[in-house]
C-alpha cells in the first residue's frame, strides 16, 4: 500500500527547497519569518524566537519572535552565556528545561518586563560550519502539555533550516561584494587614460552610443586601446550588469570560430562530447566584442550577418533556432572600405556592423597624453612589485614625448614594463628603455641603385622595422604587411635575416 507523505513532512520539504533560493536579505527575513512562524505552528508552541549571535558586542539579539508579545520581545538583547539562549549560544548544544523555575540559568528579566509567564523552554543552536550563529527556541505549548524530546529533534530540523537560509544569504552577499569589487579593479585595469581633445572625442561618441543597442565599428591601429573603447561602450550602457563577451575572430580557423561563436551540440562532430555554449549565447541581453573582424572568412561573415538579421542563430549540429538579444561591437586595425572593395568583406556585413564608426587615435596624434599614460602605467607596477619609490627621469619622458610609438600604447606599456624589469628598480632612465633601437634605420634611397636593388633594400629594411617592432614575431609581423607567412619566411631567407 503507497503511503502518503504527512503535512510535517511536506512542510519541511517546502521549506527546505525555498531555503535553497534566498536572493537578498528582505527574502532572508521573509523566510526565517515564515521558518519560525511554521515551526510554531507545527509544535504548537505558544511563543517561539530565533536569537542571532552579534560577535562583535558578544550578544544575542532577537531577529524573529512569534506569540502575543513578540513586538516586546524583539527590543531585547542577551548577553553570551545569560540565560537558556545565551548558555545554549556559548556551548553549542540544545537543552531542554521542563520547569525554568527551577533552573538557576533562567534569566526572568525579560519574561517579568514584558508580562509573559514562562514555565518550559526547548532551545537549539543554530550552526553553520560548525559555529555557533544563532539559536532557535519555543516557549510551552499551546494547550499547556510539557515540551517533550521529540519536540527538541522537531526543533533542531528547523533551526538547520534557517541556518542554511542565513548561510546562502550570507554566501551570496559576499559573492555581490566580490563581483562589485572585481568590476571596480577591471574598471581600473581596462580604463582609457588621457586628456587629449582626440581622445576626449573618442570617450564622447563611444559614451552618446552606450544606451542603445547601435552595432559600432572601431577602427584604429594596432595597440591603439580598441578593446578598452569596447569596454567602456558596455560598462557606460543599460547592459553594464549584463555579459561582455569578447573574441579575436584572427585567433581561430574557421571551423573553431564558427564553434566558439555558436556552440555545439553533442555529437555535432567527433570529440563533442557534451553540448557547449557558444559566446552569442553566453552574450545575451549583453554586448559581445569581435576583434579583428577582417580576418573572418567570407563564409563566416554571412552566418554572423544572418545572426544580426535575424536575431538567431543555430548550434554546429543542431536544427532548434535560439533567439538572443546581443549588441555588437566590432573592431579592425585594417581598411574595411579597401577590403569590401575588393571583396574580401561583404558589403552588406559591413553596413551592419558600420551604424556608428568611431575610429581610436593613434599615438603620435595624442601625444600631449603621453605623461599620463607613462604614470599610469608606472603606478601599476609599483603597486605590483612593491616599488613605491621608482620614477621617470626627466629625460626619460623627455625622449618618450620625441619618439612617435608607431606600437602606440601598447608599445608605450611593454616599454615602461621592460624597463620596470631590466632597471635598477628606483628610476627609470634612458637607456631603459628599448623604444630608440625600434626606430626605422632606412637610410632612404641613393643615386646609383637600380630599380631592381633600390626595392630590394627597402623590403629588406622594411621586414627588419617589423621583425623589431614585433619581437622577431613572424606572424605578427606577416600581418601587420599585409602578406603571408610563408612569403615572409622567403624574404626573410632571402635577405639573410633568419637571426632577428
Amino acid at each position: 500500500m503507497d503511503t502518503q507523505p504527512n503535512n510535517t513532512e511536506t512542510s519541511i520539504e517546502d521549506l527546505k527547497e525555498i531555503t535553497s533560493t534566498v536572493s537578498s536579505p528582505h527574502e532572508l527575513d521573509q523566510l526565517l519569518e515564515l521558518t519560525i512562524e511554521t515551526a510554531t505552528r507545527m509544535m504548537d508552541a505558544k511563543a517561539s524566537s530565533l536569537l542571532l549571535v552579534d560577535p562583535k558586542k558578544n550578544k544575542l539579539y532577537f531577529k524573529v519572535a512569534t506569540g502575543e508579545k513578540k513586538k516586546d520581545v524583539i527590543k531585547y538583547e542577551v548577553e553570551m552565556g545569560q540565560g537558556i539562549a545565551g548558555y545554549v549560544a556559548s556551548k553549542g548544544d540544545p537543552l531542554l528545561i521542563p520547569d525554568v523555575s527551577k533552573d538557576p540559568r533562567w534569566h526572568k528579566e525579560i519574561s517579568e518586563s514584558i508580562g509573559f509567564e514562562t514555565q518550559s523552554i526547548a532551545c537549539v543552536p543554530m550552526k553553520l560550519k560548525g559555529e555557533t550563529i544563532g539559536v532557535v527556541e519555543i516557549i510551552d505549548k499551546a494547550d499547556g502539555s510539557a515540551i517533550q524530546e521529540d519536540d527538541i529533534k522537531m526543533l533542531m530540523v528547523f533551526a538547520e533550516l534557517a541556518a542554511v537560509a542565513i548561510g546562502n544569504a550570507r554566501s551570496l552577499a559576499s559573492a555581490k561584494i566580490e563581483v562589485n569589487t572585481l568590476k571596480k579593479e577591471l574598471d581600473l585595469k581596462y580604463q582609457l587614460v588621457g586628456e587629449s581633445q582626440t581622445l576626449k572625442k573618442v570617450v564622447s561618441d563611444a559614451i552618446k552610443v552606450a544606451n542603445s543597442k547601435t552595432s559600432t565599428l572601431i577602427l584604429g591601429e594596432s595597440g591603439t586601446g580598441k578593446e578598452l573603447l569596447a569596454r567602456l561602450i558596455h560598462r557606460a550602457g543599460n547592459r553594464k550588469d549584463k555579459p561582455l563577451v569578447i573574441l579575436n575572430c584572427a585567433a581561430l580557423p574557421e571551423t573553431l570560430l564558427e564553434d566558439e561563436l555558436f556552440g555545439h551540440e553533442k555529437g555535432a562532430y567527433t570529440g563533442a562530447l557534451g553540448k557547449k555554449i557558444g559566446k552569442f549565447e553566453l552574450a545575451d541581453q549583453g554586448t559581445i566584442f569581435l576583434d579583428e573582424i577582417c580576418e573572418m572568412s567570407t563564409n563566416m561573415q554571412a552566418k554572423l550577418l544572418r545572426v544580426l538579421q535575424e536575431g538567431v542563430f543555430y548550434r554546429v549540429g543542431g536544427n532548434e533556432a535560439i533567439a538572443v538579444d546581443v549588441r555588437v561591437i566590432s573592431a579592425t586595425n585594417r581598411k574595411v572600405s579597401e577590403e569590401v572593395a575588393e571583396g574580401r568583406f561583404r558589403e552588406d556585413l559591413y553596413y551592419r556592423l558600420n551604424v556608428v564608426q568611431i575610429q581610436m587615435p593613434p599615438m603620435r596624434e595624442r601625444m600631449e597624453d603621453i605623461p599620463l599614460l607613462a604614470e599610469f602605467f608606472i603606478d601599476k607596477y609599483r603597486k605590483e612589485r612593491g616599488l613605491m619609490n621608482l620614477k621617470l627621469a626627466k629625460e626619460t619622458l623627455d625622449k618618450m614625448m620625441q619618439y612617435d610609438w608607431p606600437g602606440n600604447v601598447r608599445e608605450l606599456q611593454n616599454a615602461l614594463e621592460r624597463a620596470v624589469v631590466m632597471g635598477n628598480s628606483k628610476e627609470i632612465k634612458p637607456e631603459d628603455l628599448p623604444i630608440f633601437d625600434a626606430k626605422p634605420k632606412y637610410p632612404g634611397l641613393q643615386v646609383g641603385l637600380t630599380l631592381e636593388e633600390a626595392i630590394n633594400r627597402f623590403k629588406r629594411e622594411f621586414i627588419i622595422m617589423n621583425l623589431n617592432h614585433t619581437g622577431g614575431n613572424r606572424s605578427k609581423a606577416a600581418k601587420m604587411m599585409q602578406i603571408q607567412r610563408t612569403y615572409l619566411s622567403r624574404l626573410i631567407s632571402k635577405y639573410s635575416l633568419k637571426d632577428i
